[in-house]
């Protein structure tokens, strides 16, 4: 099991930290505004009562007095001295702050993963599993809920607080002509990722199915983190513009006219690249000199033709009573064509924030005693993956952004 191993020095007043076989010597300023008493950190909130930005920023340790392998008495010259438990530094060094790892997957993957009851959601143990999974793929597919309306709502509020937006706090998806979007039309939506005009965009999608009397109407969806690396692979220099080239957005009807510029290749801010604003039916192509404009549409035209890859996309029939729940700019989700006529095929979506889910999660944990122990350290370590302080890019993350 991979641990922290913590080196106190009382000789050289220093301390450091061994993760995964690389040493990390703590910093002196970096241990100073960790301090934990209780005359300058709140014990029920975390918050402090003092502002570390005022700190001395050539504050030194001059004294360390080791207590117990993870315990110590720090003092330093600005006149502080205070006792530290090392094993609370354990969160920095957990680059998916408590949070399993997320795993890209293809069309092959084994659906039954991706499953869960909705009975199962309402016990604490159920809804720690239904996060993980979420958190883990990118969706989650919900069985059993309720033919009602509202019922997405219900779903919804078990992970976070429902976003309204101006579709509403949900949105009914079923065929009407002359609707002010083509989602609620029969034709075909390739995989795209909702409201990239906003911002922020909706982290994540609930769409519940109450109703499908047709035979075609299939829901796709397909995981960009896998669509990705091959892109990667296959263009390294398209890549690389579509991560840093802005492009334009935009929705409007009657009542709003919604405008946003953001790449088409999203990264978190340490460059972990976390999916794609996607929509050839919203995007404009951005001015670019010659050369330029046309690597970057190859990339563009590229990347479409994967996420409508039957390597990567999951075509399946969304039954009544199912939910699928999806981040929306990590998994892209989509539909085929289908016949109205045959009958009636009745959806119902709502929006929630990304942090949400992640948020109970980790309280959730918290109340369990289990978070940031050895083996969530050793999931962020394992892969190659661990950074102090997400200063330092993973070795993953470095090759997807070349």
């Amino acid at each position: 099991m991979q641990q922290i191993d913590y080196i106190i020095n009382e000789a050289n007043a220093s301390v450091s930290a061994t993760v995964n076989g690389q040493h990390y010597p703590l910093p002196a300023l970096w241990l100073r505004e960790r301090c934990q008493d209780s005359e300058n950190l709140d014990k029920t909130t975390k918050q402090r009562f003092f502002d570390p930005h005022q700190l001395d920023e050539n504050v030194s340790l001059v004294k360390v007095k080791k207590k117990h392998n993870t315990l110590a008495n720090l003092t330093f010259s600005d006149g502080y001295s205070g006792e530290y438990d090392l094993n609370e530094f354990a969160a920095d060094f957990d680059v998916w702050d408590g949070a399993p790892n997320d795993i890209p997957w293809k069309s092959n993957v084994d659906k039954s993963l991706f499953h869960i009851d909705l009975a199962t959601l309402k016990s604490e143990a159920g809804l720690i599993k239904g996060i993980e999974i979420f958190l883990t793929y990118g969706v989650l597919i919900v069985d059993n809920v309720p033919t009602e309306s509202d019922a997405v709502l219900e779903v919804a509020n078990l992970f976070g607080h429902v976003r309204e937006t101006n579709f509403g706090k949900y949105f009914e998806v079923f065929t009407r002509p002359n609707s002010n979007d083509l989602a609620y039309r029969s034709v075909p939506l390739g995989p795209h990722t909702d409201n990239p005009y906003r911002n922020p965009m909706p982290g994540i999608q609930l769409l519940h199915c109450l109703e499908n009397q047709t035979t075609e109407g299939l829901s796709t969806l397909v995981d960009s983190l896998s669509v990705l690396e091959q892109l990667k692979k296959e263009d390294p220099d398209g890549f690389a513009l579509l991560c840093k080239v802005p492009v334009r957005y935009r929705y409007y009807d009657n009542d709003v006219d919604l405008i946003e510029r953001r790449t088409m290749i999203e990264s978190d801010p340490s460059g972990r690249i976390t999916g794609i604003a996607y929509s050839p039916r919203l995007d404009y192509l951005p001015l670019l000199q010659d050369e330029e404009m046309v690597i970057f549409h190859r990339a563009r035209k590229r990347l479409g033709q994967l996420l409508c890859s039957p390597e990567y996309e999951w075509r399946f029939r969304l039954e009544p009573g199912q939910l699928q729940m999806f981040h929306n700019t990590r998994v892209l989700h989509g539909r085929t064509g289908f016949d109205p006529s045959e009958g009636r095929r009745h959806l119902q979506g709502a929006y929630i924030d990304i942090d949400a889910p992640k948020g109970r999660y980790n309280a959730l944990k918290r109340k369990q005693g289990s978070m940031y122990t050895d083996a969530a350290i050793e999931s962020a370590s394992t892969n190659g993956e661990f950074e102090i302080a997400n200063t330092k890019a993973t070795a993953e993350t470095e090759e997807m952004r070349g």
